[in-house]
């Protein structure tokens, strides 16, 4: 029963071109609006994929950095990081219109997502910009959060996210992208990882601690050089508990 409706999530539309082989594999997808990566005809053709396979619509906004693909907190004004974000969730929205679709979620991206995770004022942002844009959506993000618990107060609301293919520390923050420990490649690995978080709402951490993690949905990254044969296999074991 644990496993019967376990959402998974990809961040899609980034320009690997893997969306055609990761659709069919995940529940709910998170489509960048072109400002960390992609473009309209990109984002039209993941939401048309989307569609087809009924994975639930979400935007991807970041900071307004394709070269850093939005993985860097940029210097940028209050003002000008929330009127792109809220440009870049419109963007979908008007995109999904156009294929009589709707968005379900709102998840930051990299850099965005860490900081306003830890940050009032860049969840301040974030937030601001969703209340700006969308009337009934999720918000994406992480257990415990500071994003989180401000988007509750704001009666937005929010489904926790759990990362499948990256490690963590004992406070819950992702272990940082310039440690080889970061990624998780190992399709066993990230299974069992999966399923301790399912089974027992708990994490292993870099430092080998056991910590308490709650979550909605659970992420593998498009841009994983092994997201593929990764989500083939999670599909693969939880087919197993569910029949």
């Amino acid at each position: 029963m644990y496993f019967k409706n376990v959402d998974i999530n990809c961040d899609v539309g980034e320009g690997v071109n893997n969306e055609a082989i990761l659709m069919p594999l995940i529940s709910s997808c998170n489509i960048a609006c072109n400002e960390h990566a992609g473009s309209v005809e990109i984002i039209d053709k993941v939401i048309d994929l989307a569609v087809q396979h009924n994975v639930k619509i979400g935007a991807h906004p970041s900071f307004p950095d394709r070269e850093n693909f939005g993985r860097k907190v940029i210097e940028i004004s209050n003002e000008a990081l929330e009127k792109s974000l809220k440009d870049q969730i419109q963007l979908l929205i008007d995109r999904l219109a156009n294929q009589s679709a709707k968005i379900h979620h709102v998840k930051p991206h990299g850099a965005l997502y860490n900081i306003a995770a830890i940050d009032k004022n860049y969840a301040t942002i974030v937030l601001n910009a969703i209340e700006e844009t969308i009337t009934d959506a999720y918000l994406y993000a992480p257990y415990n959060s500071v994003i989180a618990t401000l988007a509750r107060e704001r009666n937005i609301k929010v489904k926790f996210e759990a990362f499948v293919d990256r490690t963590y520390n004992n406070d819950l923050s992702l272990v940082s992208r310039s440690s080889p420990k970061a990624l998780i490649t190992d399709k066993e690995e990230a299974w069992q990882q999966l399923k301790e978080m399912v089974q027992h709402q708990k994490v292993k951490t870099l430092q080998n601690d056991i910590i308490t993690i709650e979550a909605d949905t659970f992420c593998v990254h498009g841009d994983n050089a092994h997201a593929i044969d990764m989500l083939k296999y999670i599909n693969l074991k939880l087919n197993e508990f569910n029949k």
